[in-house]
């Protein structure tokens, strides 16, 4: 609402509907600005005791997948990570306790390794 009515002072004034557009997109360009700057400020953690709990097993958090048989290394998400857990939940406990940063599943081998909070 406030928006529309910096607009209508604008037209009222007799300005001129280039720079109403010119102040709109300078507003949302500082806007994009600020928010991109706080995501930025996110600090990486590599320690998994430090890493809250509702954020272990979510997109920001990055685990490594080497594959026993292939040799094979590759990255994943803690969803993905949570999935090769399946329904080993003593497992999950300890992770998500701080205990352990790694575990076997099937044939392949995936550790923790960092979050970005």
């Amino acid at each position: 609402m406030r928006d529309n009515k910096d607009i209508e002072k604008m037209l009222l004034n007799n300005s001129s509907y280039e720079e109403i557009m010119k102040t709109k997109i300078e507003n949302e360009f500082k806007q994009e600005l600020k928010t991109a700057n706080k995501k930025r400020n996110k600090k990486l953690v590599t320690d998994i005791k430090k890493v809250p709990k509702d954020k272990l097993f979510s997109k920001d958090a990055v685990y490594s997948v080497m594959n026993k048989n292939s040799k094979t290394k590759s990255y994943i998400n803690g969803v993905q990570a949570d999935g090769y857990l399946g329904s080993q939940n003593s497992v999950r406990n300890n992770l998500l306790a701080g205990t352990a940063d790694s575990f076997v599943s099937d044939n392949s081998f995936v550790k923790f390794e960092k979050i970005k909070i």
